[in-house]
């Protein structure tokens, strides 16, 4: 599969030979990653493609990006290797849900993500391996465990399941919950959560894992020695890291959430097949919520990086809004964290595009201090602040500087200031972020003055058909997910609804009153 284009990644002046730590999950503190010299090795856990891309999948791969631009920057050679999760439950529950075939949906979603990444400058995978693609390494890794005695079939006739899937006994692997310590208490419940099935009957133990889900009727399956179906999910990275990485790869890299149970199963998969370590590093990213509430499919709260770029928002605000923010830190994204982004990516500009300021190195070198101190963006972006501040103050005469700190921005931080864009464009990009704030007030109020102040799920699904089809695409899941559990929408729950579809309502020019008056 291909992945996307490559942005240009030129030389930072300067030395940037210091080692790179990070937080390994599994140690619990700073560790050293890379080697010396040579080539480095990171898998990133990638998308399953039908909800690309929102806020969390953007913060992950931008919090990989810096670790991949850092250890560039000291000279090494990145190997990069990146899946998509193309066939699995979530992938099939929407296509159903929405009518669409799962092979357009994945497609579909995974072009929107390439799209994305590039709009981000996110430096590509050399291997972008999806699922499909692996199927004949997970049946080849599945027949080595079971050579191993490591994984075994249900049995229909006695077991009372529907079919005779595989499982792996992932407990008899040494040092299996090393890389979580997750205590079995909480497991078991998080297990459940996050797409497992400790309460199948016929499994040996809770913890025991699905690698090869077999053929059911009207579900996509593949034949194989192991009998026509498709790979489970764990085992599908497992085998794609350690086929284009080998054993013992430096970063295991993803989301917070997938420390347990995915990156515990895989680590445990990949050392019963290999016999040896499966990463040095397990390095995870925290959560993005909105506005303080945890940022969810269900709840219909996803922030998109297309949609924010459809309004006009330059991506490299939407990175900035990132960087602001500790990659290990969970944190909430606001309109307010965007117009701050907006403004500091309108000083950069200006600074970039003087004549002169002060001396570069002592910025770039605080850059690269920050980024090797476990990747911390924030104080990355506050030297290039001070920078900048003393720059637009008429301090420094170094003709030199603003093109060496400005290359900088754009090769570790991956932040490329466009220096044609004109302050009437930073001001129509404020002003659509304000226009966001202010639509939520107004929201409020409108709906507080409503009859009674409430109206049923209903009624505001039937009112927001009629606006328009484009709205229904974009905002569709929260409709959907309020009416699904039958609930009465208050006068706030319907504003927040309404407030999660501004975007849209921005970029197709739609009024509050073409909402209210179908309300």
């Amino acid at each position: 599969m291909r992945a996307w284009s490559s942005p240009a990644l030129k030389s930072v002046p300067g030395d940037g030979s210091a080692p790179v730590r990070v937080h390994d999950t599994a140690s619990g503190g700073l560790l050293a990653v890379g080697p010396e010299s040579g080539e480095a090795r990171m898998y990133v856990c990638g998308i399953t493609p039908y909800d690309a891309t929102h806020m969390g999948h953007a913060a992950t791969y931008v919090a990989f990006d810096l670790l991949n631009r850092t250890w560039r920057d000291r000279g090494l050679d990145v190997h990069y290797v990146q899946n998509v999760t193309d066939i699995d439950d979530p992938l099939l529950e929407r296509a159903a849900a929405t009518g669409v075939d799962w092979t357009t949906l994945a497609v579909d979603q995974t072009d929107l993500f390439r799209s994305d990444m590039e709009a981000l400058r996110v430096l590509p995978p050399r291997e972008y391996v999806g699922a499909v693609e692996a199927i004949p390494l997970v049946v080849e890794a599945v027949e080595k465990l079971e050579g191993r005695d490591l994984v075994y079939r249900l049995d229909p006739a006695t077991d009372g399941v529907e079919a005779p899937d595989w499982y792996f006994r992932s407990r008899r692997v040494p040092h299996y919950g090393d890389v979580s310590h997750v205590a079995e208490g909480e497991a078991l419940a998080t297990f459940a959560d996050r797409g497992g099935d400790p309460g199948q009957p016929g499994k040996d133990d809770p913890f025991d894992c699905l690698v090869w889900r077999m053929a059911r009727d009207g579900e996509p399956s593949w034949n194989s020695a192991l009998g026509p179906g498709r790979p489970g999910w764990h085992i599908e990275c497992s085998v794609i890291a350690q086929h284009y990485l080998g054993t013992t790869f430096d970063v295991q890299g993803g989301g917070s959430d997938l420390a347990f149970p995915h990156h515990e199963m895989s680590a445990a998969e990949g050392r019963a097949t290999s016999g040896r370590r499966y990463a040095s590093a397990y390095v995870h990213a925290g959560m993005v919520g909105l506005d303080g509430e945890k940022m969810s499919k269900s709840r219909g709260n996803l922030v998109l990086v297309s949609r924010l770029t459809a309004a006009g928002v330059d991506p490299m605000a939407i990175r900035l809004a990132i960087l602001a923010h500790h990659y290990r830190d969970d944190w909430s994204w606001t309109d307010g964290g965007l117009l701050e982004a907006i403004g500091r990516l309108d000083v950069w500009r200006r600074a970039f595009s003087a004549v002169a300021g002060p001396d570069a190195a002592p910025t770039i070198a605080a850059v690269r201090a920050a980024l090797r101190d476990d990747l911390d963006a924030p104080a990355a972006l506050e030297a290039i602040d001070a920078w900048a501040s003393a720059v637009l103050a008429g301090e420094g005469s170094d003709t030199d500087a603003p093109a060496q700190v400005a290359l900088a921005a754009d090769a570790l931080l991956g932040v490329a200031v466009d220096m044609t864009t004109t302050s009437s464009a930073t001001s129509d990009s404020l002003n659509r972020v304000k226009t966001f704030e202010s639509l939520f007030a107004e929201l409020q109020d409108k709906a507080a003055k409503r009859p009674e102040g409430s109206g049923t799920v209903a009624e505001l699904d039937a009112g927001v058909h009629q606006i328009g089809k484009k709205i229904i695409e974009e905002a569709g899941e929260v409709w959907m997910a309020a009416e699904y559990e039958g609930k009465e929408a208050t006068a706030l729950e319907i504003s927040q609804l309404l407030y999660h579809a501004q975007v849209m309502m921005i970029a197709t020019g739609l009024s509050l009153d073409d909402v209210y008056r179908k309300l």
